[in-house]
């Protein structure tokens, strides 16, 4: 069976992984000149780390890596809502980490050419089409640097893992947009004393008054003492246009949201002036589509189910989907049939991750409280809302999410 795999990000690299593990192989075509350490941080929630776990790569991403204790929930004014543990704390059975994105894709990177050979992961190649008839594909690519057209690929299947812009989902839903809501995001890293334990997760207000979620990806960044602290700031505004993907972020763009944020445990404004570097991003996702598997061709990851950069899920998704279909795969002689099982199997269990990250995000605990407080400081929050149902609602999320303990134990 030849495989192609359209494009080397998480869910190429963890797919090809995959497929390795039970004896099939495939080759990997990334449509970048070359695959850069990029990006901010990434938290890597237990059910993510339960397939990278499954590759056999629990010790090389922890050692790159920060593992979380507890996430904390805060107002706008610094004010403590609600705290959890988490990861192994939690008493799951795989650890939470938070990582920086270029080291986890490096880390895929290397693990994927060790086993799958480093040639048949090939860079350059960015796919412009595929054709298909009844007895296999045909993969269309030019070369990014220059816009010269390749010789086609040809296999038995194609596997579009090209992310939210994906060209072969573009293929069959032509007239296709982002559905942007609003909300324009900032990420950054910024060189700062550990916040509260070092191994800390924080959520501070909500997205109608300014946002933030915290987290440390890198230890002892400069000898000192001092974490790399990832960050990122989401604020809904009205006829703002969408943020750009390409561009660097402005300081002075999201600066005035949050100039006046100085607790007791953190100074904000201070941490933010001082980011190393800022990127700026639209939250953006798609509508759930009915169908991922067309023939010989279906979606993977981002391609499949663009959803929200909220919750930390799209890795996590990612990841199963690559289990998922690597072992339908394994265990069948007709890949068709194993393409439509795989959409079967996941396609609407990611639709409602998607939903769920719009209407009921990870955070809803903010904006309930914002809710009930009109957005004021309180004197006391169990006064607000009770600690059993703030954990109600933080457990109705990771149950949705599919990383409740009780599903990862029973899973």
């Amino acid at each position: 069976m030849k495989i192609i795999v359209i494009g080397g990000g998480i869910a190429g690299l963890t797919f090809a992984m995959n497929l390795h593990q039970r004896g099939l192989s495939c080759s990997v075509y990334e449509s970048a000149p070359e695959i850069k350490p990029l990006g901010v941080g990434i938290t890597l929630l237990p059910h993510a780390m339960r397939e990278f776990c499954a590759l056999g790569l629990e010790n090389r991403l922890r050692e790159i890596a920060i593992e979380n204790r507890e996430s904390v929930f805060f107002n706008r004014y610094g004010q403590f809502i609600y705290r959890e543990p988490r990861g192994k704390f939690a008493g799951y059975e795989y650890p939470e980490l938070g990582i920086h994105r270029g080291k986890l894709h490096m880390t895929l990177l290397e693990a994927a050419r060790e086993r799958i050979g480093a040639g048949n992961i090939l860079t350059n190649h960015h796919c412009i089409g595929v054709e298909q008839d009844d007895h296999g594909v045909a993969v269309f690519f030019k070369e990014f640097t220059s816009g010269r057209q390749l010789e086609p690929i040809k296999g038995d299947i194609a596997i579009a893992c090209d992310g939210v812009n994906s060209a072969v989902r573009r293929m069959f839903y032509p007239s296709e947009m982002v559905a942007f809501s609003g909300i324009n995001t900032w990420r950054g890293v910024s060189r700062h004393k550990p916040i509260l334990t070092g191994r800390s997760y924080m959520r501070v207000g909500s997205i109608e008054t300014g946002k933030l979620v915290i987290y440390p990806i890198v230890d002892n960044i400069d000898g000192e003492g001092n974490q790399l602290i990832n960050w990122m700031a989401e604020i809904r505004q009205s006829g703002q246009p969408m943020n750009d993907w390409n561009k660097p972020g402005k300081l002075e763009d999201l600066f005035p949201i949050y100039k006046d944020w100085r607790f007791d445990w953190l100074d904000v404004a201070r941490m933010i002036s001082s980011a190393d570097q800022i990127l700026e991003y639209p939250m953006v996702d798609k509508d759930p589509v009915e169908r991922w598997t067309f023939g010989r061709i279906t979606f993977m990851g981002d391609a499949a189910h663009p959803m929200y950069p909220r919750g930390s899920n799209g890795a996590a998704q990612a990841a199963i989907d690559a289990r998922a279909l690597a072992e339908l795969l394994a265990k069948t002689s007709n890949p068709l049939e194993a393409l439509l099982a795989y959409e079967k199997a996941r396609l609407e269990t990611t639709a409602n991750v998607v939903r769920t990250n719009r209407q009921h995000p990870p955070d809803y605990i903010n904006i309930k409280v914002d809710e009930l407080t009109g957005g004021k400081p309180f004197q006391s929050i169990n006064d607000v809302i009770s600690q059993e149902e703030l954990r109600k609602i933080s457990d109705d999320y990771k149950r949705i999410a599919g990383f409740s303990l009780e599903s990862l134990r029973q899973s």
